[in-house]
C-alpha cells in the first residue's frame, strides 16, 4: 500500500493483537518509531517477538485501564493508533463490567493521555456493532439503531467520547467501523475465536463447523490489508476528514452457508479430503447481528479509502498463513 508515513513516532495500543502487530509490522517496514502498548490478556508475544531486535520498536507492558501508563506509553509519540478493547460479543454478555472497564474507562484514559501529551491525531478502532438493530442496508455512518450487547455499548461510547474531546479539546480524531476483520495472526482457538480462523483451523482438522443458526446471516467480511490502508491513510488525510466516524470494509456481503462453501473449496488445494467435511448447524447467539453490509463511499472520498481485498482474495491469503501455522 502506498501511502507516505515514515520517521513518526507512532504507538499502538494492542500492539500485540491481531490487527495491532499487523499495524505495528507495517510502520516499522515504513521506517517508523513504533511503541506497541499491550497487556497480553488477549494479545500474544509471539506476535510482537520478531520486532523485539528492532531499534525502532519498544514494548511497554502496561494497562489502558491505568492512566499513568496510558500517559508513559504516550509521551512524546506524533499518533495514536488505538486498537486495544476487549472484543467479542459473547464475552461481553457474560462479562459486561471488565468489557467495560477496558473499552470505556481505559478508552478515556488514552484520550487524556492523547490530550495530555500533545498527540497530533488519535485513530481508533470502532465497530460495526454500534449500528445494532438497525435493519437499513448497506450500512451508512449516520445512520444507527439500538445496541444489541454491552459490547456494542462499548464502542458507541467510544464514537461520543471522541468527538466531545475533539470539539472541547481541539484534539484530531478519526474512529474506524471494522466490519469484521480476518487475516494472519487472528487467534483461531479460544472460546470466542472468531469464526473465520476458527472455521479455516476446525476443516484442516477435518473438524465440522458449527454456523450459529441456518447459515443466512451475512456479513461484510474485511481482510487486513484493508483495514491497515484505513488506518494509515487516517494518519495522513487531510483535516477535513477528521472528527468522523468511517466504515471499514470491503462493501459487499457474503452469508456464513456461502462463506463455509468458499472456505470447503479453497482448502481443498490443500488437502481434496477437506470437501467431504460435514458443516452443522446450531442456535443462533444472543446479540448477533442478522446482516452486516457496510457504504464505503464516505471512506473513499474523504480518505482515498480503496480496499485491494475481497472476501476470496483476503481467504486465500490467510488460508496459506494457518496452513503454515496450525500444521
Amino acid at each position: 500500500m502506498n501511502v507516505e508515513l515514515t520517521e513518526k513516532k507512532i504507538l499502538v495500543t494492542g500492539g500485540a493483537g491481531f490487527i495491532g502487530s499487523n499495524l505495528c509490522e507495517v510502520l516499522l517496514l515504513k521506517k517508523n518509531k513504533v511503541v506497541c502498548l499491550d497487556n497480553f490478556s488477549t494479545g500474544k508475544r509471539e506476535n510482537v517477538s520478531s520486532f523485539l531486535k528492532d531499534s525502532n520498536f519498544t514494548l511497554i507492558e502496561g494497562d489502558i485501564r491505568s492512566l499513568q501508563d496510558c500517559l508513559n506509553a504516550s509521551e512524546g509519540v506524533d499518533y495514536i493508533l488505538h486498537q486495544a478493547a476487549l472484543g467479542s460479543v459473547p464475552r461481553s454478555i457474560k462479562d459486561p463490567i471488565t468489557t467495560n472497564d477496558v473499552n470505556v474507562s481505559g478508552f478515556l484514559n488514552m484520550l487524556v493521555a492523547a490530550r495530555d501529551n500533545n498527540v497530533k491525531r488519535f485513530v481508533y478502532a470502532a465497530s460495526s456493532s454500534t449500528y445494532g438493530d438497525s435493519k437499513s442496508l448497506p450500512k451508512i455512518e449516520g445512520v444507527i439503531g439500538n445496541p444489541l450487547s454491552p459490547y456494542a455499548i462499548t464502542k458507541y461510547v467510544n464514537e461520543l467520547y471522541a468527538d466531545v474531546f475533539s470539539k472541547t479539546y481541539g484534539l484530531e480524531v478519526v474512529g474506524l467501523r471494522y466490519f469484521n476483520v480476518f487475516g494472519r495472526r487472528q487467534d483461531a482457538n479460544g472460546a470466542y475465536a472468531a469464526v473465520i480462523p476458527k472455521f479455516i483451523s476446525q476443516l484442516i482438522n477435518f473438524e465440522s463447523p458449527i454456523i450459529n443458526g441456518d447459515g443466512s446471516f451475512s456479513r461484510d467480511f474485511t481482510y487486513i490489508d484493508n483495514v491497515i490502508q484505513a488506518n494509515l491513510l487516517s494518519l495522513v488525510a487531510d483535516k477535513k476528514a477528521i472528527n468522523e466516524v468511517y466504515n471499514v470494509a470491503y462493501g459487499d456481503r457474503n452469508t456464513l452457508k456461502n462463506l463455509c462453501d468458499l472456505l470447503k473449496e479453497l482448502l481443498q488445494s490443500y488437502n481434496y479430503k477437506i470437501a467431504d467435511v460435514k458443516v452443522e448447524y446450531g442456535p443462533n447467539r444472543i446479540g448477533d447481528i442478522p446482516h452486516s453490509h457496510a457504504d464505503i463511499s464516505k471512506a473513499k472520498e474523504k480518505l482515498n479509502y480503496n480496499p485491494a481485498f475481497s472476501l476470496k482474495e483476503g481467504l486465500k491469503e490467510s488460508i496459506e498463513w494457518y496452513w503454515e501455522n496450525l500444521n
